[in-house]
């Protein structure tokens, strides 16, 4: 099977799939993309060469674009493998790729009762923000008030309140979820804790 084979077939299959998940029925799809329902099942199953003047309405009716519908499938390295980066009293590790689907970056973070108080300003930017506490307890606060999240708890709160998370009485490790502007103000707002991608920090050997 040549190299354009396998990609036309992945592309059948990707406009199939788009479709059933989002119940459509061929007749569905069809009189979105102003194709007849024989002409798309054709495409689906193979028995029909796709054209390009085809794809396009067939991407915009299922919320995709062209490139992501054509995108060869690839053989990158799907396994990320983080490097913490320090700040003082806390250390993060990025879990997801700069160039993540939406903008948004996952992260670990471990953050010790030994930070500076000054190292985490209240934050304000626009949008929202989600964190689930996997060890210990953290500390929220949202303008004047404190919330503390136990470790099997999550908290979800709009960014445009001044907020900052810290370590209660002992170190906590969350699990958060990030925009760009949250990435933008938590993660490179104070002595880039955070490292890119590829570039090695100066980590402990235990902290891997």
């Amino acid at each position: 099977m040549t190299q354009e084979s396998d990609v036309d077939t992945v592309i059948r299959r990707r406009i199939r799939g788009l479709r059933l998940a989002r119940g459509w029925s061929l007749d569905a799809l069809a009189g979105r993309c102003h194709l007849s329902p024989s002409t798309l099942s054709r495409i689906e199953t193979g028995h029909r060469r796709i054209a390009l003047d085809q794809l396009v309405p067939i991407a915009k009716a299922l919320g995709t674009t062209l490139d992501e519908l054509v995108e060869s499938p690839g053989d990158e390295d799907v396994v990320i493998r983080p490097e913490p980066g320090h700040a003082p009293g806390v250390t993060t590790w990025l879990l997801s790729r700069e160039d993540a689907l939406h903008g948004m970056t996952v992260a670990k973070m471990r953050i010790s009762p030994a930070r500076p108080a000054d190292a985490e300003q209240l934050a304000v930017h626009p949008g929202r923000e989600w964190f689930t506490v996997l060890s210990g307890t953290a500390r929220l606060r949202l303008g004047e008030r404190t919330v503390l999240v136990e470790a099997g708890h999550a908290a979800q709160f709009s960014t445009m309140v001044p907020h900052a998370i810290e370590a209660h009485h002992g170190p906590v490790e969350i699990l958060t979820v990030f925009d760009h502007d949250g990435q933008r103000a938590h993660l490179h707002g104070a002595d880039d804790a955070a490292p890119p991608h590829g570039r090695r920090s100066t980590a402990d050997p235990g902290d891997r």
